[in-house]
């Protein structure tokens, strides 16, 4: 079994994920980072010269993906102590124009993904009475928003799955915690945000601040949500 604490982040190549990377390999965890593209994954381990770091070239929406990954991971270190569940995607407009291909990729990822990834690690969890599960959720999981009544309905489906495992995991010492923000400044909005509109967004650096302070926090505290909204002065 691995001497240090292992964090799982899906989604890791790019924005949030990679912030979240960087503040955990910080506090000396041994940093398993999961996504599709390999090189993307690559580069953050160089960018941060991270000297504890795994990588794995996966799909969450696959089921056979997930199931191959984890196993491997739990073979090697023999605990996943954080679960970070943060890939997602999105598309935007009127809910009659969104075609089935989008639709499936948003429920299959955002909503699929974080149930498929939940259930490999979470037997281990609960057999060691110990670890966090983080679920980044956008705060399309909070309100319903016009040009995203899918991708709501995909995040709200995570909500519902986050609030029922505080409920089934209650009397355990394993913690769940649901992240809602906002939008950040990220690729995720290339070609639907002028490059303006997108400078006003939230920097996902200060939200990764923000997660650590709460998924980190003392054993006999438990915060198990924490909502992140940007506020533009002016």
């Amino acid at each position: 079994m691995s001497e240090k604490k292992v964090v799982v982040i899906t989604g890791a190549g790019t924005g949030l994920g990679a912030a979240l990377v960087k503040r955990f390999a910080e506090l000396d965890y041994h940093v398993c980072l999961l996504g599709r593209r390999e090189s993307a994954l690559r580069e953050v381990v160089a960018k941060y010269q991270l000297p504890a770091a795994s990588v794995y070239s996966m799909n969450v929406s696959k089921r056979s993906d997930v199931v191959s990954v984890m196993s491997q991971i739990l073979e090697v270190f023999g605990r996943v102590d954080v679960l970070v569940n943060n890939a997602g995607v999105g598309y935007f407009a009127q809910a009659e124009l969104i075609t089935d291909e989008q639709i499936d990729q948003m429920i299959d990822i955002n909503l699929k993904g974080t149930i498929y990834c939940t259930q490999e690690v979470l037997p281990n969890m609960r057999e060691r009475d110990a670890g966090s599960i983080l679920n980044v959720i956008s705060t399309a999981g909070l309100t319903g928003k016009a040009t995203e009544a899918v991708y709501c309905a995909s995040k709200f489906g995570v909500r519902g799955f986050t609030e029922s495992l505080l409920v089934e995991l209650a009397d355990t010492n394993v913690r769940v915690l649901g992240a809602y923000m906002g939008g950040m400044k990220t690729d995720f909005w290339d070609g639907i945000y002028e490059s303006e509109s997108i400078q006003q967004l939230m920097d996902p650096e200060d939200v990764a601040d923000i997660i650590m302070a709460n998924v980190t926090t003392r054993t006999n505290l438990n915060v198990d949500q924490v909502v992140i909204k940007n506020r533009i002065v002016g």
